[in-house]
């Protein structure tokens, strides 16, 4: 069954939790509700898995996939998370940023883009959350075809991408995330989204 409520508790919590850890394992792509709009999420680990989220969505390789994380701490065994990531991670997260920062030695998932920084974000949806718990650091994008409009229900999302395993949890019609880089000397907005740059320019004073 492509749907599987993630607004249920305690065990159909678990059950549903579950088989999309399955699913995300064995390489496979999912649909799940963050704080911004649904997204579609792969295992950047597992070998195929960021290429079928780049060929479901139809993107291109040069624009890279974000990772969401749990927080400062798994982003940090990730990317650089010192000085001005580290403030805005502490103070902004979780929430709609995305800090694109310097990857770590040894991080060689295969994201598109430069293959030396990552992007990183910690969602604001304890689903979101959960699943980065469970089963490590989460490849997401989207979930529409690019250069489409985002999908707000996970109805919208198995319509879109039939067979999709999908999370459901309600509607997500947040605005897309503020992406900041910040791998050079100073702080550079790649995106205006959900966090004002002006709120990031005051969280580093």
């Amino acid at each position: 069954m492509p749907l599987l409520d993630a607004t249920a508790s305690g065990p159909d919590l678990e059950a549903a939790l579950g088989a999309v850890s399955a699913t995300l394992a064995a390489g496979g792509v999912v649909g799940l509700p963050t704080d911004t709009v649904y997204g579609l999420a792969a295992l950047p680990g597992v070998t195929g898995a960021t290429a079928a989220v780049f060929g479901l969505k139809g993107r291109p390789d040069e624009s890279p996939l974000p990772v969401l994380v749990t927080g400062p701490e798994q982003a940090a065994e990730l990317g650089q998370m010192e000085g001005a990531a580290g403030l805005l991670a502490g103070r902004l997260w979780p929430g709609g940023l995305t800090l694109v920062v310097p990857r770590r030695s040894g991080i060689a998932w295969d994201l598109g883009g430069d293959p030396a920084t990552i992007g990183l974000r910690c969602p604001d949806h304890p689903v979101a959350r959960l699943l980065c718990a469970r089963c490590g650091p989460l490849a997401a994008t989207s979930a529409n075809r690019h250069g489409e409009p985002a999908l707000a229900s996970a109805a919208e999302v198995v319509e879109a991408f039939p067979g999709l395993v999908v999370l459901d949890g309600g509607e997500c019609r947040g605005v897309a995330s503020t992406v900041v880089d910040l791998t050079g000397p100073e702080p550079r907005l790649l995106r205006r989204g959900a966090v004002a740059w002006e709120d990031v320019l005051a969280s580093l004073g």
